[in-house]
């Protein structure tokens, strides 16, 4: 069983791009997944805004870089460094205040990032984090602790960058 989490690959990215993130799905057989979750101060159309404000992600998100974004729409590309590691990544599904998907690639690594903003009582928000990642060697090199640890410090990154958003703006203008 070790053998063939080592090993996994997954599916294409063309199929891991249509037939899981543009159905709302990561691979779960992927040798990595993880999900986290926080509950925001805040309305799911601030969190929104925030999130899909590409060209400010470098201001609050630690350890990203947006290299090229255009309109966070599905089919769209953009190019950011996440850790210092270069990432090629496509949106898959654009909800407004409710889901954000895209499939990304580095080096021979195949990744689903999904995220969903549920509304809470009080104009608050549960934003969860889903995550599938695979690739040859995978888990020799990169461990779920660490993915965690990425998904938690994006999650209260964004909680933070909400937070100091004046209520009743907008983060794009």
């Amino acid at each position: 069983m070790m053998t063939g989490k080592l090993l996994y690959t997954g599916p294409s990215l063309a199929v891991l791009h249509d037939a899981y993130a543009g159905r709302g799905r990561i691979d779960d057989r992927a040798p990595l997944v993880s999900s986290s979750s926080l509950v925001v101060d805040a309305s799911p159309a601030r969190v929104w805004a925030v999130m899909t404000d590409l060209a400010s992600w470098a201001g609050w998100a630690t350890g990203i870089r947006v290299l090229e974004a255009g309109e966070v729409r599905p089919g769209e590309r953009f190019r950011w460094r996440l850790n210092g590691i270069a990432l090629r990544s496509r949106f898959a599904v654009v909800e407004p205040e409710r889901e954000l998907i895209w499939t990304g690639t580095f080096l021979v690594y195949r990744a689903v990032d999904r995220h969903v903003l549920e509304p809470l009582p009080g104009g608050r928000t549960r934003v969860t984090v889903e995550e599938s990642l695979a690739g040859p060697f995978l888990p020799l090199l990169y461990g779920p602790a660490r993915l965690r640890a990425n998904h938690e410090r994006w999650l209260n990154d964004l909680a933070a960058a909400v937070q100091r958003q004046p209520r009743g703006s907008s983060a794009r203008r």
